[in-house]
């Protein structure tokens, strides 16, 4: 199920371009005042292989960089974030969010968003049959890595031109199948996938997972357009 969370900018305008990490906490604490074995759940066990089924898209906003900062231009602020649940924890996830006020902060400056509506998504593969092939068209609304360890431990992230991008893909997207469904069906199930000719081509761009904590870790991302 998906939701579009719409806020508010209360205090501050500038946040780190990493700011993923920081919305991911943030959004772990809103699930831990609720429900502490659900938010332990999603953080340390997940599904399986430590999968867990849950994420979120970029900051829908006004801004304009400044150096290493995402400044906001304007007061309304909007993400989309997903979860694999049941129906029946609609209005459970509606309700952990509805009020709810969101601060993003590193060593440097940091935003207050209180959180003004909560809405429900329409599921658009609603539409077909239980094992049907489809064929559908879909542009990523977060960034995508995918990469290859080497021996050393580190990864060679790729680009999507790379042939081995969407195979990285496929395989993960067939991991989580057989976590959810079992292995039998992930093994049957029939995943392709291509990555389509763009108007610009891909740049790479260096970001940093945990930025400003000892844990940080540098990670290459090929993508359109960033900021």
């Amino acid at each position: 199920m998906r939701f579009l969370i719409k806020l508010n900018l209360e205090e501050g305008k500038e946040i780190s371009l990493n700011y993923g990490y920081l919305l991911s906490s943030a959004i772990y604490k809103i699930i831990q005042k609720a429900d502490g074995e659900y938010a332990y759940f999603l953080h340390e066990k997940g599904y399986g292989k430590g999968f867990k089924l849950f994420t979120f898209s970029d900051l829908r906003c006004v801004y304009r960089i400044k150096g290493d900062r995402l400044v906001l231009e304007g007061r309304e602020v909007s993400f989309i974030i997903s979860f694999h649940l049941p129906d029946a924890f609609e209005n459970f996830i509606k309700g952990l969010f509805l009020t709810q006020v969101i601060e993003l902060a590193d060593n440097k400056s940091k935003v207050r968003l209180k959180v003004s509506s909560v809405e429900s998504l329409v599921n658009p593969l609603m539409i077909y049959k239980e094992n049907e092939l489809i064929n559908i068209k879909v542009r990523p609304i977060s960034v995508i890595v995918a990469g290859l360890r080497k021996e050393d431990g580190k990864y060679n992230f790729l680009s999507p031109e790379d042939t081995r991008f969407t195979e990285s893909l496929i395989y993960n997207w067939r991991s989580k199948i057989a976590t959810l469904f079992g292995e039998a069906v992930a093994g049957t199930a029939l995943l392709m996938m291509e990555v389509l000719p763009m108007e610009q081509p891909f740049k790479s761009r260096l970001i940093t997972i945990k930025a400003g904590t000892d844990a940080q870790t540098p990670r290459k991302t090929h993508i359109k357009n960033s900021f």
